[in-house]
């Protein structure tokens, strides 16, 4: 793709446009290192021979990049009895989480772990572990209820766990392993000055000034029932525009340069504090629990049963502040995730 066009030898593809700051094309896809070629061989040119509208063309482009995904990582690699796959999805928080479950792996087991990680969200990831690419990845509670499990929210943070573990188990043939122990609930967050100078705390005052105001949303908050639709009918809330499509590591940067003025990002996130952002109390309670779980296959666990034991001893190990500064010492401190997530295992002597 260059310059908002798709180019294709023999295909006459007809140009659209959409701004750089909300292209859903140009700015959700990681750029992924070497290490990371599985995803990186999903980045295929293809061209579309029809006219859609910008929202068509960032779904059937999310479509058609989950299937490339899927069939490339097929026939990848050596039989994978004797050995686990672990996946993440793509921000910084979920890659530490599959980096903890790596290491906490190979280090408990004698088995060697591959890492597929920036899996784009959480449908590429769920379709993964259920075609077998992946054996374990870390999931939120209110997520796999909401959008995995289409169900509405209802009940407190255990009634939650219970139910995903349940229907997992029964639709999925997967396990979901016990909370790591935080809570990563969507955060609405504008800039602080703005708090301060209107003095908002919770999403319900700052609805009014939402008409002038300018917000950015992932793909997947725009998507999902438990995103933007159920909130803006909860609270009433509505923009002057659109809001922006962006990627989930570009959020903080546009609101902190005054290119959006309200974005969803997650509360477990470290340069919230770092960059003196303000985060809305959710006065209604619309977001439900949002506990973070390892889900495995169960198919991995029966031939490796020292796999449950393993992952079993990270139980309540993380709290909301400690996820919160292992998010800040990677995006904030420029830290590699490894080594992170090795200090943090050495500290808590697991």
């Amino acid at each position: 793709m260059a310059n908002g066009k798709f180019q294709n030898v023999g295909v006459r593809v007809p140009e659209f446009r959409i701004r750089k700051t909300t292209s859903f094309l140009e700015a959700s896809i990681p750029k992924p290192e070497s290490r990371h070629l599985p995803f990186a061989l999903c980045h295929l040119p293809f061209a579309i021979p029809f006219r859609l509208s910008a929202r068509r063309l960032q779904t059937a482009f999310f479509v058609l990049l989950t299937a490339f995904c899927l069939l490339l990582t097929a026939g990848c690699g050596p039989a994978r009895k004797d050995r686990i796959v672990v996946g993440s999805k793509n921000f910084t928080e979920q890659v530490v989480l599959g980096e903890l479950l790596a290491q906490q792996i190979e280090s408990r087991t004698r088995l060697p772990v591959e890492r597929r990680f920036y899996l784009a969200g959480s449908y590429i990831c769920h379709q993964a572990i259920l075609a077998g690419r992946i054996d374990a990845y870390v999931e939120y509670t209110g997520t796999a209820l909401t959008a995995i499990l289409k169900q509405p929210v209802k009940g407190s943070a255990g009634e939650v766990y219970a139910e995903v573990k349940r229907a997992y188990r029964e639709r999925f043939n997967l396990d979901v392993a016990a909370p790591l122990g935080f809570d990563n609930t969507f955060a609405i967050v504008i800039r602080g000055d703005d708090a301060r100078q209107f003095k908002l705390e919770t999403i319900s005052e700052a609805v009014p000034y939402a008409v002038r105001w300018r917000a950015g949303f992932g793909y997947e908050f725009m998507e999902r029932p438990d995103g933007f639709p159920g909130l803006a009918k909860t609270y009433g809330l509505r923009f002057g525009a659109a809001p922006r499509i962006m990627d989930l590591g570009l959020l903080y940067r546009a609101l902190t340069q005054k290119q959006v003025d309200l974005v969803a990002g997650n509360s477990t996130d470290g340069l919230i504090a770092a960059l003196k952002l303000a985060v809305l109390e959710d006065d209604r309670h619309y977001f439900p629990p949002y506990e973070a779980v390892p889900v495995v296959r169960e198919a991995a666990v029966e031939r490796h049963p020292e796999l449950a034991a393993a992952l079993s001893e990270l139980a309540g190990k993380i709290s909301d502040e400690e996820m919160r500064r292992m998010n800040y010492a990677v995006d904030g401190e420029r830290r590699d995730p490894k080594e992170v997530v090795s200090d943090f295992l050495r500290a808590k002597g697991i």
